[in-house]
């Protein structure tokens, strides 16, 4: 179950990613130090990292969510230390769904 809720935030995570390189050839405006964006993130949305995994060219891309405010953010931190806000919503729900059954026919 944590394996699948992790590709679906790693694909998520790289297509937002995909999205944010198409538009980034100059310095974005939604990209702040690292520091500042989680400051912002747990004081404003009570937001607390629920996953992590590496992108592109040493990026690293974050999942934060919150179930108090129900509030949720991707963020993509590049290797000069900015972190760049890809995605946010809300209605964040975390789910326990079980793996479809395989089978063994091989």
């Amino acid at each position: 179950m944590m394996k699948t809720m992790f590709k679906m935030t790693m694909g998520l995570g790289v297509m937002a990613l995909a999205a944010q390189q198409a538009n980034a050839q100059a310095q974005p405006r939604n990209c702040a130090p690292r520091d500042v964006v989680l400051k912002h993130l747990t004081e404003k949305y009570g937001e607390a990292r629920r996953g992590i995994g590496l992108v592109q060219q040493g990026s690293v891309m974050e999942v934060f969510a919150s179930d108090e405010t129900r509030t949720w953010t991707i963020v993509v931190t590049l290797p000069n230390g900015m972190t760049c806000l890809v995605a946010s919503g809300e209605a964040y729900e975390a789910l326990a769904e079980a793996l479809p059954a395989t089978s063994n026919d091989a």
